[in-house]
């Protein structure tokens, strides 16, 4: 099977972490601990843009284990997680077993087969993603291709900065340990304005963006900081109006 979007080399890369995905002392630490404060600004643009809606339908591309879009089934949307590695898809489905209540499904695939089945969702996220696929540009068009009128992309990725670089590449892979080596391409990262402007050719409009960073020693991470490692981009498709929603505690974001 053939997916575009994807990096055959990441594909591999993640079937190998496939089997200790949800192991929060294993190589996604970062994601388990970054998680709750994402998925917190995730579903709070979610209310903002939908307001008398509830049990949405919501993609998430490149689940893996399916870390965020467990919580967001766990919040009560309708959610399919997509991924082109099938080890993660496996690994995913077999912990959601654990909670059989929730409307969540998993698929193997990348966005642009659903797009050619003519599928379509008002909720879309795509979380430490965009980084690892062949064609950002190409894979943010097949993502708004994906949305409907009025629809929300919500996406988080790391800046291409002197700070990512030391934190995301040197600190988390090399010194600390916390991702294996070859995780991250620096020069794969995306600036705010790239993304913005990605975003604006495929159509849609930027409209929210915040930084996430880790808030103590102790492991938590909050949103409303600055964006020069992690940030979190929201924008819409359509002309339609949307007002954030205001910045939550940031302690209480972790």
């Amino acid at each position: 099977m053939q997916h575009a979007t994807a990096l055959p080399t990441e594909i591999a890369r993640f079937d190998a972490l496939a089997a200790r995905w949800w192991d929060p002392s294993g190589p996604m630490r970062p994601l388990h601990r970054m998680n709750p404060a994402r998925i917190g600004w995730t579903l709070a643009r979610i209310t903002a843009a939908f307001p008398d809606a509830s049990g949405l339908r919501v993609l998430d591309v490149g689940c893996g284990a399916g870390l965020a879009a467990e919580e967001l089934a766990r919040a009560g949307h309708d959610v399919l997680g997509i991924d082109a590695a099938p080890a993660p898809i496996a690994a995913a489905i077999a912990h959601a077993a654990a909670s059989p209540g929730l409307r969540l499904t998993y698929r193997v695939a990348a966005p642009e087969a659903l797009r050619a089945e003519g599928a379509s969702f008002p909720v879309i996220t795509a979380l430490e993603v965009i980084e690892h696929t062949a064609d950002p540009a190409d894979f943010i068009a097949t993502l708004a291709a994906l949305l409907e009128p009025g629809g929300l992309l919500v996406l988080s990725t790391l800046n291409r900065t002197a700070a990512s670089f030391a934190a995301a590449k040197l600190g988390a892979e090399y010194l600390l340990r916390w991702l294996p080596v070859g995780t991250h391409d620096w020069r794969r990262f995306l600036t705010p304005s790239e993304l913005g402007a990605l975003v604006r050719q495929a159509g849609l409009r930027v409209a929210d963006v915040t930084g996430l960073a880790p808030a103590s020693l102790a492991g938590g991470w909050r949103t409303g900081a600055g964006t020069g490692v992690n940030y979190l981009m929201a924008a819409r498709s359509g002309d339609v109006s949307f007002r954030a929603p205001p910045p939550a505690n940031p302690a209480r974001q972790t």
